[in-house]
């Protein structure tokens, strides 16, 4: 795959622009020489005056950054959303119902598809989840699902995100930013909206409250606090749906329930929003270290009195190691062929596969099971000798540790940099809510890798983000 030069999302191969871009094709010449300049200038002025950064860990430059923003907004027709979103909701569906199921009869275990040992001797499962029902039967309520594409009709699935998906907060500012921005361009194409996505985020979490929350349930994000590298999202997202923003030492555990403190006394919390890693939300239940939990929160999740979102032991079904069984698990639960297919992918576990891999690691993409952001990744064509070596020794050691993908032509968009427009890669993460229906934002986040030819489109490596129009008919 990756000998295909790649796909231009904007245009075809004779240089003609594709229909769904023709309206902002149209746009840009208009544009006098300065405009996309002072527009750029623009919207970094606004993200600054929102304080939208991220933080950077082992960053020389200062622990706070402001993500890059490209104005040129990427384009999804109707038709292409419609083929999106079934085969996102289709995934969302089967990983909930292999969550209930590991944590309960086991079946697909005692069936052979997925192996029990990959689940069972995983440090993402958690057997403290073993028999609990969560609210409504639903683990994961808010899942942000990688998809690559290349080419017209080509959609892959990179990998799912189960557990805390971040990037919901650019998302919806990269929007506000381009309805300032380029406001004469939503009037001439009619663009689905994204901003009621804190409105469907509080319905959602209200829809999985315990019975006996009263009719407007509290809702609570539980977050690490200002030093983590999504507070502002997790802040933003509190304030957007009107729920109280806190820290572990804001709530405390009471007979049972789950409450906050405030200057007017307790009030019981009903849903939580956890942005904390499941080791670290009750030093009692968990990691005894823990300074970021709430000491007896898994107890009163058990008797049913408070909802977490997502429930804990969610990265079981995210693991990049299950990734590679999702079309098995689709179809064991739904009898159905999965809609979006995996990137191929290699098992460094299986000898002949893994030969395959340490001979041509300096074509191929390799990924640590539980690196995140960029991390602990190799992308072999921009590697050097010292590290394609570096990653033999460590494949070797640790087989089981790393799954491998041919390095795919990501789609290109085009991308407003150094003074003109130049194709870039991206891939995209939509949004979705699983509660009393599953709601899917139309778009997501778009990321794009700023640097000529470079695949790593995450923040922490230098990547930045793009509003996403999803057109409707």
């Amino acid at each position: 795959m990756s000998a295909t030069p790649a796909f231009d999302e904007m245009r075809n191969a004779d240089g003609s622009v594709r229909e769904p871009y023709l309206v902002l094709d149209a746009w840009l010449k208009e544009q006098p020489p300065q405009a996309l300049g002072l527009m750029a200038a623009d919207a970094e002025a606004i993200f600054r005056r929102l304080g939208i950064t991220f933080a950077v860990y082992g960053s020389n430059e200062g622990t706070e950054k402001l993500i890059p923003f490209d104005l040129i907004p990427r384009i999804i027709s109707a038709m292409e959303w419609r083929k999106l979103s079934k085969g996102i909701e289709q995934r969302v569906r089967a990983l909930n119902a292999f969550l209930h199921d590991v944590y309960h009869r086991q079946e697909i275990l005692k069936a052979g598809r997925v192996p029990e040992k990959l689940i069972l001797q995983n440090s993402a499962f958690c057997p403290e989840m073993m028999g609990l029902d969560p609210a409504k039967g639903i683990y994961s309520h808010i899942i942000g699902v990688d998809i690559v594409r290349v080419g017209p009709d080509d959609f892959y699935v990179l990998e799912d995100n189960l557990r805390t998906p971040s990037g919901v907060s650019y998302m919806l500012e990269d929007r506000e930013a381009m309805l300032q921005l380029a406001p004469e361009l939503f009037q001439r194409l009619k663009v689905a909206p994204v901003e009621n996505y804190p409105e469907n985020l509080r319905r959602t979490l209200e829809s999985v409250a315990p019975n006996s929350a009263r009719s407007t349930p509290t809702i609570a994000v539980l977050t690490p606090g200002i030093y983590n590298s999504a507070y502002f999202e997790h802040s933003f997202l509190a304030d957007q749906m009107g729920a109280q923003l806190c820290e572990g030492q804001d709530l405390f555990v009471d007979g049972g329930k789950v409450f906050k403190r405030t200057t007017l006394g307790p009030e019981q919390v009903d849903v939580i929003y956890r942005r904390i890693e499941d080791d670290f939300i009750d030093p009692l239940t968990f990691r005894p270290d823990s300074m970021l939990g709430v000491p007896g929160l898994f107890d009163a999740y058990r008797a049913g009195n408070v909802t977490l979102v997502n429930a804990p032991g969610t990265g079981i079904a995210d693991d990049k190691a299950v990734y590679t069984y999702v079309p098995e698990i689709i179809e064991f639960y739904l009898g159905e062929k999965a809609l979006l297919p995996n990137v191929p992918t290699y098992n460094c576990t299986d000898p002949e596969q893994r030969a395959y891999v340490l001979e041509h690691i300096g074509e191929l993409v390799v990924k640590e099971v539980h690196g995140s952001g960029g991390y602990g990744m190799l992308v072999g064509p921009a590697s050097t000798k010292a590290q394609r070596e570096d990653f033999t020794r460590k494949i070797i050691a640790r087989p089981d540790n790393y799954i491998v993908q041919p390095t795919l032509a990501l789609s290109t968009c085009p991308t407003y940099v150094n003074a003109g427009i130049a194709p870039r890669h991206v891939d995209l993460r939509p949004y979705v809510l699983v509660g009393d229906q599953v709601r899917i934002t139309p778009g997501g986040l778009t990321r794009v890798a700023l640097t000529e030819g470079s695949l790593v489109v995450n923040s922490s490596q230098g990547g930045g983000t793009k509003d996403t129009w999803v057109l409707e008919e």
